[in-house]
């Protein structure tokens, strides 16, 4: 949404408040300060949120639900899930690694990708989601902890050290959160904060002409 708000905008990094301006799609405001990044015009970017929301679902729930990895020596083979992997830890008393694989790795994007379902869903059928700004606070202070990217580097590294003991099968879990990964990426790239707000803004007054 482009259209001109009469609004004051405040830089995140010195606190200096600027009017508002339209923008050219993809086009980004800058602080004449200190040059940080205001915010950006990106078109009809809460649809193409909705639609990699909606994939990253999908892909997380089957990284969750079939085993990640196979290892096979001398005959012998086992293979788990991310929960069935986090449960054996616990109980080899690697609590708090434990804690931290579940946390980031299943609790904070589940948590994330709901929010965004919450948030995004009323938002295309054109309705108002109660507690949006509460909701907003969440995903702010939640996006750090989501280290997704973080654990599949492990799995990497964990991949190359075992090559050498034994037979590793990548389960299909594995590659579904190598495609997890990117699709959270592109969700944080197309994801506008300052669109919802415009979003809402826009049906109020649409509302309030009728």
């Amino acid at each position: 949404m482009s259209h001109l708000t009469e609004q004051l905008v405040a830089c995140p990094e010195c606190d200096l408040l600027l009017k508002e301006i339209p923008l050219a799609p993809d086009g980004a405001a800058v602080c004449c300060c200190c040059g940080a990044t205001l915010y950006r015009n990106r078109p009809d970017s809460l649809r193409r949120t909705l639609a990699f929301t909606l994939a990253a679902v999908i892909f997380y729930l089957v990284a969750n639900i079939f085993p990640i990895l196979g290892i096979e020596l001398q005959g012998n083979g086992n293979a788990s899930n991310l929960f069935g992997a986090v449960r054996s830890m616990w109980h080899e008393e690697m609590r708090l690694i434990s804690i931290l694989v579940f946390i980031t790795a299943i609790l904070i994007p589940a948590l994330e990708l709901s929010i965004l379902l919450y948030l995004l869903v009323p938002l295309y059928l054109m309705k108002q989601p109660p507690g949006i700004p509460l909701i907003m606070r969440i995903m702010s202070a939640i996006k750090p902890w989501g280290m997704v990217e973080v654990f599949m580097l492990g799995i990497l590294v964990s991949l190359v050290k075992l090559q050498g003991d034994f037979s590793i099968f990548p389960g299909v879990a594995l590659w579904s959160f190598a495609a997890l990964t990117l699709l959270l990426a592109a969700v944080a790239a197309s994801f506008n904060p300052r669109d919802v707000w415009e979003h809402l803004d826009y049906s109020n007054k649409r509302q309030a002409a009728a």
